[in-house]
């Protein structure tokens, strides 16, 4: 009688089913039924066949013993068993792979930055200071036709008034910028739909618009852009003097 022989008997003599078995030995139906069949191909070598054989027949009521015997005198003999063989398992480990770069994040990153640059870009060219009046003295505007016209000084101050009253409210995005004839800087920033900016200002000031299209700006009750001003432009603000305004 074989190895296989012996511990097939002993488990049907138990009554018990090879599921079973595996259930009380740990060990995969497979192996069971291999090694019923004296096929110890599928136990990773003679360590783990003596395992093998001695569970089963332990969980079947068969005395392990000869069984081993006969194993080492029939199919393997005794070896010196090393760390490797007892702590490798059986079903090979996958490693985990390395991810791959995710080059689709990376490209919508780089058009979110693109798309940043060119929005600084856009509404940084409406910081450039047009250039100063011309040599006979008269400043200039650009109407919905770039046409150019001397500008009318329009009094800004009622009577009785001492301080330049200015109010601002945007209809669209428009870069501004309010600085006294000094150089010092009021405000310098965006304004946006429904945003309204006002100042008092008793000393003369200047007040760029990169949008005039898009903002209202009245000056002690008075309007101060004309209808049509969609190119960038620079009004001088003073007390009694009036305003003047160039592109």
């Amino acid at each position: 009688m074989t190895i296989g022989d012996a511990l097939a008997g002993g488990r049907r003599q138990s009554g018990r089913t090879v599921t079973q078995v595996s259930q009380r030995t740990c060990i995969r139906e497979t192996i069971i039924r291999s090694i019923e069949r004296d096929d110890f191909s599928g136990c990773g070598g003679d360590f783990y066949a003596r395992g093998h054989v001695r569970s089963i027949a332990t969980a079947v009521g068969v005395d392990p013993e000869p069984l081993i015997e006969e194993y080492d005198a029939t199919i393997g003999a005794p070896r010196a068993i090393s760390a490797a063989d007892v702590f490798q398992p059986v079903t090979p480990v996958r490693l985990k792979e390395r991810r791959k770069p995710n080059w689709t994040a990376a490209l919508a990153l780089a058009l979110v930055v693109a798309g940043g640059v060119f929005a600084y870009v856009h509404f940084a060219s409406h910081t450039t200071t047009a250039q100063p009046s011309n040599d006979s003295g008269v400043q200039t505007t650009n109407n919905a036709h770039q046409q150019k016209k001397t500008s009318k000084p329009v009094k800004v101050a009622h009577h009785g008034s001492h301080r330049l009253d200015i109010k601002l409210t945007a209809t669209q995005p428009c870069w501004i910028s309010l600085t006294t004839p000094a150089g010092r800087t009021l405000f310098q920033g965006m304004v946006y739909p429904g945003q309204t900016k006002r100042w008092s200002e008793r000393h003369p000031v200047s007040l760029q618009l990169g949008n005039p299209a898009g903002v209202k700006v009245v000056v002690n009750g008075k309007s101060k852009i004309g209808r049509g001003v969609t190119q960038p432009v620079t009004l001088a603000l003073a007390l009694g003097h009036g305003t003047s305004s160039r592109s």
